[in-house]
């Protein structure tokens, strides 16, 4: 009862930061006048493209501008200029918070539908293929890596493998992802540089789908190589100290098979750190990575995200934030399930 009650109340906690979130994120676009300013460029923008067009019927002056006026309040009303940002923003909140996700103004979907929802169900598949299947590679590569070098520690393999982490770490994903493409899209011509498909795409459903599976290897090689490095380190360390502590030295003195004592004694009280990353890795990874997807012009949801913030679409910045954020918090909730089961050290009185 009391592990219930402890659970309940962290849940409410998280919960508690999702909407400070969302509170916080309005007040960045709102209070710091952002986003006013980047809806009136794009009025502005669309106004000067008008007058050009309006100019070659329209020659007289003030029936032009008494033509553009109007043109200029109605998209003032489509963007939600004629109301201050304290009445337009937290009416965009409080719709996602009951999953109503809303309709974007200026992006579409691939199917030219402005829902929201069709935008991440289209988006959220390619991510998915690309993101997530880089983060569960990473974690198994390092997990079986990392393990393997604790129990070599101060060997060559070790050593190697340790400086060869460092480097991976160091390696920003945008520049590694560059560098794949000069290589092996330019230089050898064996990978696609990016896209989803081929020019032109093919039309039959599984020479399509490993057309689409042929796209995504470099980008998936590229993620692989930039994290890897600090998972296996991760791990490693982990497993090191869990390895040093007393009751692991007293399990080794009672004549333990070593791989029960890894197994029992070293892993499972290692497996927490190593699953807190693992869990809020992939949560993380169906949020996209925002330059990779850039690079590799992959549609994911990162480069969703990022078209809202250069388009000033409040509505999809907003939506997008509360999935994120709620991804992260149910994470967390089920991490705060697993320590229990993983850990025995862990209980909640």
């Amino acid at each position: 009862m009391t592990m219930v009650f402890t659970l309940a109340v962290r849940g409410a906690t998280l919960i508690g930061v999702l909407l400070v979130v969302l509170v916080l994120l309005v007040v960045a676009l709102g209070a710091t006048g952002f986003s006013d300013r980047m809806l009136t460029a794009i009025v502005s923008e669309d106004m000067r493209g008008l007058r050009q067009d309006l100019a070659q019927s329209i020659r007289d002056p003030d029936r032009l501008e008494e033509t553009l006026d109007l043109r200029r309040q109605d998209l003032e009303t489509f963007y939600g200029l004629d109301r201050p940002w304290y009445n337009r923003l937290p009416g965009m909140v409080l719709r996602v918070i009951t999953l109503d996700l809303g309709e974007a103004r200026t992006l579409r979907s691939f199917e030219g539908s402005p829902k929201v929802t069709s935008m991440v169900m289209e988006r959220l598949p390619y991510t998915m293929l690309l993101i997530t299947t880089a983060s569960l590679i990473t974690a198994i590569v390092g997990l079986a890596v990392g393990v393997k070098l604790a129990t070599r520690v101060g060997s060559a393999l070790d050593r190697g493998v340790s400086y060869m982490s460092a480097i991976s770490y160091a390696l920003p994903a945008w520049w590694t992802g560059i560098l794949m493409i000069l290589l092996f899209a330019f230089q050898f011509r064996i990978l696609p540089a990016g896209g989803l498909y081929s020019t032109p795409p093919p039309e039959g459903g599984l020479e399509r789908l490993f057309d689409l599976l042929y796209h995504a290897i470099l980008p998936v090689i590229t993620l692989v190589l930039v994290s890897l490095g600090a998972w296996i380190y991760t791990v490693r360390t982990m497993v090191l100290n869990t390895a040093q502590e007393f009751f692991v030295t007293v399990a080794r003195a009672k004549g333990l098979p070593e791989s029960r004592v890894m197994r029992r004694y070293i892993l499972r009280v290692a497996a927490p750190p190593i699953v807190t990353n693992l869990v809020l890795g992939l949560a993380a990874s169906l949020g996209g990575a925002i330059l990779t997807e850039t690079v590799f012009n992959w549609p994911g949801m990162g480069r969703l995200y990022y078209e809202a913030i250069l388009a000033a679409d409040e509505t999809v910045v907003v939506a997008l934030t509360f999935m994120f954020t709620l991804l992260y918090v149910a994470a967390r909730f089920v991490l705060e399930v697993l320590y229990v089961t993983l850990d025995p050290r862990i209980r909640y009185t």
